[in-house]
């Protein structure tokens, strides 16, 4: 297997949960082969460079293998190697994220009523 679709890859190295949300991030720009955006059909090759945003996490990768089968992480952290300095971005931003909590993290979509009087006391203080 030569040529496999970018977010069929992303899948499969389980960047993401589903192929469709794949799809959206890379047609959203928040993945980028060689630092340039490209559209979710483009095929991954080994020794590609990927900036992948996936939400919670940045990495930065280089492609070391193909997949277009979605298998345990194991197997699939096989399928790419992170930049140290991506490591390392990633290390801070957890701790940053551990001693500091957000305080509307939590709050998922339209505050509760519950919800609202907390942030009103958060305010107060």
């Amino acid at each position: 297997m030569e040529n496999v679709r970018i977010d069929k890859w992303l899948w499969a190295a389980r960047f993401f949960k589903t192929r469709s949300l794949a799809s959206d991030a890379v047609e959203t720009g928040k993945v980028k082969l060689d630092g340039e955006r490209v559209k979710p059909a483009r095929a991954v090759r080994v020794g590609d460079k990927l900036a992948i945003d996936n939400g919670s996490d940045e990495w930065e990768v280089q492609v070391l293998g193909i997949s277009d089968k979605r298998s345990g992480a194991p197997v699939a952290r096989l399928l790419y190697q992170e930049s140290e300095a991506s490591i390392a971005r990633r290390i801070a931003e957890h701790e940053r994220r551990k001693l500091f909590h957000e305080p509307g993290a939590d709050f998922k979509g339209r505050p509760t009523k519950r919800d609202r009087r907390q942030l009103g006391r958060f305010h107060d203080e």
